[in-house]
């Protein structure tokens, strides 16, 4: 089963989820800002995409840069602060199986279709 951590309002999410609309497969949407990811969840999502911690961060949002942009801040942290604040959550992120990918480009989620 395929897995999106959708937010409606990204054009990108937006993308990503009608490209596995068409490809008939079968999948779940989790809208993530309303049922917002544990940290062991979170800590699963990032082991699967193969990264660290603050590349699922968006850098840019306004809650990064006010409370953590330049701070010395562990993995641990960060992940609190992503499950505090899941609008720092990097998406969408595809999971189809064992692979998952941050759909950025939006192409990037075919090749786990």
């Amino acid at each position: 089963m395929i897995t999106i951590y959708h937010n409606n309002r990204c054009s990108k999410s937006r993308k990503g989820l009608a490209l596995i609309e068409d490809s008939g497969k079968p999948f779940e949407v989790v809208k993530y800002l309303d049922n917002v990811p544990t940290a062991t969840e979170l800590k699963s999502i990032i082991k699967l995409l193969n990264i660290k911690p603050i590349e699922l961060v968006r850098k840019n949002e306004a809650i990064w840069k006010e409370n953590f942009k330049n701070k010395e801040l562990s993995d641990a942290d960060i992940i609190t602060a992503m499950v505090e604040y899941p609008k720092l959550i990097e998406r969408p992120i595809v999971i189809n199986g064992n692979k998952a990918v941050i759909g950025r480009p939006t192409e990037l989620i075919s090749t786990i279709l």
